[in-house]
């Protein structure tokens, strides 16, 4: 073969590898995998590794990094996924705080951010950013109903001192107060706080008729506990970040009777055949422990399969006008989210559009009780 000839094949493969490596969609997944928080994120983590090699039919990289659950951690990652790795997309963090860190940076890299812990999304953030876990207000007023229905009057609240307390305090106080319901105590305590006695004193000396838990996994399991020794014997509810293995193994016998919301893919076996989600949440869950064991599946696994359908639903689109890696691709994959499409996934069926990104509605929760272990439907 001549010298020529060499050189023009070498240039048609450069060429070629050229053109394959720019129609490869890149995903940046941040989340908190270690730390006290972990037992939130590694689902995530756990739901990246059985996801599909395509999506919207181009190849897919998803590029995963743990964030421990420190803010600043979480910007790192974000900045090299913008900057250094060049993503079409952000999924994370798995924390409110975290999550919010990288609004700015999500709306001046034009990149969407699929943030897979409820937040508040600022109107002048909200270009860029998308929520898939249920958003905190819609997930309270089951609570809120609940309280109503067994004949509570008088509440108490207690959680975390951060973004997540705040989230759940404001959503329970104002709805709280819509329904007559009376808040006679509201304390706070830091995640790794080794004792909540003081708050739970408090609670006991004011004499609620229930107490919300505005907390998350194993951190929740402590004032819940707290609470019980101190004699408090009163209905306690918890968020949906509670509905865990990992709630239920350090709460043991202690959380049995504890209520939740949650979403539809918990109760995926009771629910009607006529549900879409059903059998979206069903398929999951098989694939789900087919890779990691027999083991119940958390919502937060759901979430991040859902992010995946929708990110797959949204490049299918974007894929006819614009080609990964560049900023045109970003804007018309955020478009595409922004369409109103309904897409079923294991927890919702979501409908994005410009004016609402949070895309769910009552479809997306149920009720659920800890008994004998487990996370029980509330008929």
């Amino acid at each position: 073969m001549s010298r020529k000839l060499v050189s023009i094949v070498a240039a048609v493969l450069t060429s070629i590898c050229t053109v394959t490596s720019a129609q490869t969609i890149k995903i940046g997944l941040t989340g908190t995998f270690t730390g006290p928080n972990a037992s939130n994120g590694i689902p995530y983590r756990n739901a990246a590794e059985i996801f599909p090699s395509t999506m919207g039919g181009a190849p897919v990289e998803w590029i995963v990094l743990d964030d421990g659950g420190d803010a600043t951690n979480a910007m790192k990652n974000a900045r090299r996924f913008v900057d250094v790795d060049k993503v079409d997309a952000i999924v994370g963090s798995t924390s409110t705080p975290t999550a919010m860190t990288l609004f700015d940076l999500a709306n001046a890299s034009k990149t969407m951010q699929f943030a897979m812990s409820p937040v508040a999304i600022p109107e002048n953030k909200k270009a860029y950013v998308f929520n898939v876990p249920h958003p905190v207000s819609l997930m309270v007023s089951a609570i809120i109903d609940d309280m109503k229905a067994h004949g509570v009057k008088t509440v108490a609240y207690i959680g975390y001192s951060d973004g997540w307390g705040d989230l759940n305090w404001n959503a329970f106080n104002e709805r709280a107060a819509k329904s007559g319901l009376k808040v006679v105590a509201h304390e706070r305590y830091n995640r790794t706080d080794p004792s909540v006695t003081a708050q739970a004193l408090k609670i006991v000396a004011a004499r609620p008729d229930a107490v919300f838990i505005g907390a998350s996994t194993t951190p929740a399991v402590l004032p819940h506990l707290t609470l019980k020794d101190q004699g408090f014997e009163g209905q306690i509810y918890q968020t949906h970040g509670t509905v865990a293995q990992a709630f239920l193994n350090t709460g043991g016998k202690g959380v049995e009777g504890a209520r939740m919301p949650t979403g539809p893919m918990v109760a995926a076996a009771d629910l009607p055949a006529s549900n879409p989600i059903k059998q979206v949440s069903l398929d999951f869950i098989k694939k789900y422990q087919a890779k990691w064991g027999s083991g119940p599946v958390t919502p937060f696994a759901g979430y991040a399969w859902d992010a995946m359908l929708l990110l797959d639903a949204a490049a299918g689109v974007a894929l006819k006008t614009a080609a990964p890696g560049t900023e045109a691709f970003r804007v018309a994959l955020r478009d595409a989210m922004n369409s109103g499409k309904e897409v079923v996934g294991t927890n919702a069926v979501y409908k994005y559009t410009a004016e609402d990104h949070y895309g769910v509605d009552e479809r997306a929760r149920v009720l659920v009780q800890v008994k004998e272990g487990a996370f029980r439907l509330v008929p």
